[in-house]
């Protein structure tokens, strides 16, 4: 409401949250609430029953079957080669773009979904659905794809989806996402670049007392190796992390050891900078083996790219995400969002945030016992939670608010395809 007084323009406060809320969000968030019910058995089952990566059989089940319970959906379980991997499809018919969820399955050993990935499959799932309605209600083309991604904890499940094609084979444009933890509510999650490796070292086995000087210790070795990368991490960048546990040390005190072995994870904040790190940290290792004569091997056990987010579907999500009144809005100015939303924890996600725009938006729930986050078995017990649950609907009910802005805003999907490419190549 307006009223002109001599050169005045009063608008009234209820005018302007009007103009602001997006045009779709009343329908998707009724949509959502009314499919609430029915997908928290859903989110419980995946849950209760831990599974890890790439054995997922009652998540994948669970999944499976309540889509094909859902109207309008093509669903394939055992995509692409993997048995726990699966694909739907909601077709509108018409040529339009084509928005992708992912929804990751997987548990950690011995602490359950202490990474909350029963809430990130629950959230892809409401926003998939949500848009699909929309897509219904409002005769709008385009096509909405869910992959189930097994192995999002070190497997590399993404990864493997998208060499086997499985983005490119359904036109996929851009890739939604979401991941819950303690650190406040952002719009644009980046992630760390993420190597790990096997090493081991070869020696020779002596009298450990009798003969000592006719051995090779491997284990003098792979601890030489190791005090040098704690020297090293004084003169790291920051943003660079160095892991690692010895998974072998010996048999006996009185043998020298003939065989030792670790595994190692290095992060760095980009590719580019993760490959320099690697490059010395290898020369640690070589120095153990150089020092002892030891002989060494590494191999390779798995990488993740960092994540890019895409800032023209990050304001999308914002705006959605601020519109449905959470305890704590995500700001305005996406650098203070992104310096929220950073994190040195590494997903596949980055895989497919090159070869694709993405958007993995970061969520926050309440921490476990003793302010636990995630990886930790308290955030498993919090995870689990019907008060997670609803936090992360709202989550869903932002990302098909994005995906529903790509489909129908004339000129989006090239933006986010212009600032995708801009960002990947810096």
């Amino acid at each position: 409401m307006a009223s002109d007084t001599e050169d005045f323009v009063f608008i009234d406060h209820e005018d302007v949250a009007a103009a602001a809320r997006p045009p779709f969000l009343d329908a998707i968030s009724d949509h959502v609430d009314n499919i609430a019910d029915g997908l928290w058995p859903v989110n419980l089952k995946i849950h209760d029953n831990p599974e890890l990566g790439f054995n997922e059989f009652i998540a994948h089940e669970t999944l499976t079957s309540f889509m094909k319970t859902q109207e309008g959906w093509t669903v394939t379980p055992s995509a692409y080669g993997l048995k726990t991997a699966w694909v739907a499809v909601y077709d509108s018919g018409r040529k339009g773009p084509v928005v992708s969820f992912n929804v990751e399955m997987d548990a950690l050993p011995g602490i359950g979904h202490a990474c909350g990935h029963n809430l990130i499959a629950s959230a892809s799932l409401a926003g998939a659905l949500a848009t699909a309605h929309i897509i219904s209600r409002h005769n709008l083309p385009g096509k909405v794809v869910i992959f189930g991604t097994p192995a999002e904890e070190g497997g590399g499940g993404k990864i493997k989806l998208l060499n086997a094609g499985a983005y490119r084979d359904l036109g996929v444009d851009v890739s939604l996402i979401s991941h819950p933890g303690t650190i406040p509510d952002a719009a644009l999650m980046r992630t760390a670049a993420y190597t790990r490796f096997k090493v081991e070292y070869f020696g020779r086995e002596a009298h450990a007392a009798a003969e000592p000087w006719k051995g090779i210790n491997a284990l003098d070795a792979l601890v030489t190796a190791y005090n040098a990368i704690s020297v090293l991490r004084q003169q790291t960048m920051p943003g660079d992390v160095i892991q690692g546990y010895i998974t072998d040390g010996g048999v006996a005190p009185n043998i020298i050891h003939a065989y030792a072995a670790g595994i190692f994870v290095a992060r760095s904040a980009t590719q580019s900078r993760l490959k320099e790190l690697r490059a010395q940290v290898g020369a640690c290792f070589a120095a153990g083996a150089q020092a002892t004569g030891a002989e060494l091997e590494v191999t390779q056990l798995g990488a993740y790219a960092d994540h890019v987010p895409n800032r023209a579907l990050g304001a999308r999500y914002a705006g959605y995400f601020n519109a449905l009144d959470p305890p704590y809005l995500i700001p305005s100015d996406q650098d203070v969002d992104e310096i929220r939303g950073t994190t040195m924890a590494s997903t596949d996600q980055g895989d497919v945030s090159y070869a694709m725009p993405s958007l993995s938006p970061a969520f926050s729930i309440t921490p476990g016992p003793n302010n636990s986050g995630p990886h930790n078995p308290g955030f498993a017990e919090t995870a689990g939670t019907r008060e997670s649950f609803d936090k992360c609907l709202r989550v869903g009910k932002a990302l098909a608010g994005t995906a529903v802005d790509v489909l129908t805003q004339k000129g989006l999907l090239e933006e986010v395809k212009r600032e995708w490419r801009d960002a990947t190549k810096a």
